[in-house]
C-alpha cells in the first residue's frame, strides 16, 4: 500500500505549516461521520522551468465553490491556495507531486451546518493511481448518484462511497477498475475519472448532467480539437461499448490511462494504434514541456 507520508512529511492545516504525524482532526468532526466535507484533486509536473501546478487556478475556483455549495465556506482566494501549495511542495522538496486539499467541518453530532470548518492540504509522490498501464473494467451494478438528489458537479467526500464499493466488487472480481452508469441506465463514468471510448475515428463521451465534468476532461476536448478528431458527448447504453476500437480513463489522478477490455470484451485496436494513445502522448508534453499556457505560474 502507498505511504502518504512519514516522519518529514509537511502539510498544511488551518493556517499552519506542520509536520503531518503531529496533526489532528476531531473524531467528532461532521465529516468523519455524514460525510460532509469537500475535496479536490491537483498535480505538480516537474518541467524545464521547475515544478508547475497544471491547471491550479482551475482547480482552486473549483475547490472554492464546492466548499460554497455544502456551507464549509473558506477564508482564502483562490491565489492563496495556490500559493499555500507552491510552498508545501518546497517544503516536502517535491517538483512533481499529487496535491489533496481537503475542507471538513468541526465537531457536530447533528445534521446542522457547522460554523468552523478545517482546512487540510497534502502533498505526495503518486505516479499511477490506477497502479497499471492498462485496465481491465467491468460495468457495476452501482450507479453514479442521481443529480436529482444533490450537486454531482462538486467533489464531496460522502458522493464517492458508491466508488469504493464498485471498485472493490470489481477487484474481487478480478478486474482493476470499474465503470458506472448513471440512475438512468446510461454510461456515467469511472470510480475516479471520466470516461472516453473510440470508434470510427471519433471519441465518444458522456454528457454532462450525470458525471463529473473534469479537468482532464476539458483538456481533453482541446488536444482532440488539436489533432482534428471530432469528440461526441451524448447518452450511451452499455450495448455502445460493444466493438470499440479504443477506450481511456482521464482524471488529475488517473491523468490518463487505456482500458484494455470492458467485461473481458478487448479493444479492437491495441493501445498504441488508438486515438486515446495520442492524445496520452499530447497530454504528457502539454503537462511536462512546453505548452506553458496551460500552467497557472506565480
Amino acid at each position: 500500500m502507498l505511504k502518504y507520508y512519514d516522519k518529514n512529511t509537511v502539510i498544511f492545516h488551518n493556517g499552519e505549516f506542520v509536520k503531518a504525524e503531529e496533526a489532528k482532526a476531531d473524531l467528532f468532526s461532521q465529516s468523519l461521520h455524514y460525510g460532509n466535507g469537500v475535496f479536490d484533486a491537483v498535480r505538480a509536473y516537474d518541467t524545464a522551468l521547475g515544478p508547475h501546478i497544471f491547471k491550479a487556478k482551475e482547480h482552486y475556483t473549483r475547490f472554492l465553490d464546492a466548499a460554497k455549495t455544502m456551507h464549509l465556506d473558506l477564508p482564502y482566494s483562490v491565489d492563496e491556495l495556490v500559493g499555500i501549495t507552491y510552498q508545501l511542495l518546497e517544503e516536502n522538496g517535491f517538483t512533481d507531486a499529487y496535491v489533496r486539499p481537503l475542507v471538513y467541518a468541526s465537531a457536530n453530532m447533528d445534521l446542522t451546518p457547522t460554523k468552523t470548518h478545517n482546512l487540510f492540504i497534502a502533498a505526495w509522490r503518486w505516479d499511477k493511481f490506477l497502479g497499471k498501464d492498462l485496465l481491465d473494467i467491468t460495468i457495476s451494478k452501482y450507479t453514479r448518484p442521481s443529480p436529482y438528489s444533490f450537486n454531482v458537479e462538486a467533489k464531496i467526500s460522502g458522493h464517492y462511497i458508491n466508488s469504493i464499493v464498485s471498485i472493490a466488487e470489481a477487484k474481487d472480481r478480478g478486474f482493476d477498475d470499474a465503470l458506472l452508469l448513471d440512475v438512468e441506465g446510461y454510461v456515467a463514468e469511472g470510480t475516479g475519472a471520466n470516461f472516453f471510448f473510440e470508434k470510427g475515428g471519433k471519441l465518444y463521451t458522456s454528457q454532462k448532467g450525470h458525471i463529473y465534468p473534469g479537468i482532464t476532461r476539458n483538456v481533453v476536448f482541446g488536444i482532440a480539437k488539436s489533432l482534428g478528431v471530432e469528440v461526441v458527448e451524448g447518452q450511451f447504453k452499455p450495448e455502445d461499448l460493444k466493438d470499440i476500437d479504443g477506450a481511456f480513463f482521464t482524471g488529475t489522478a488517473a491523468q490518463i490511462t487505456g482500458i484494455s477490455s470492458i467485461d473481458r470484451q478487448p479493444m479492437k485496436k491495441n493501445w498504441e494504434d488508438t486515438i486515446g494513445c495520442e492524445v496520452f502522448e499530447k497530454y504528457r508534453q502539454f503537462v511536462t514541456q512546453s505548452e506553458y499556457d496551460n500552467y497557472s505560474i506565480i
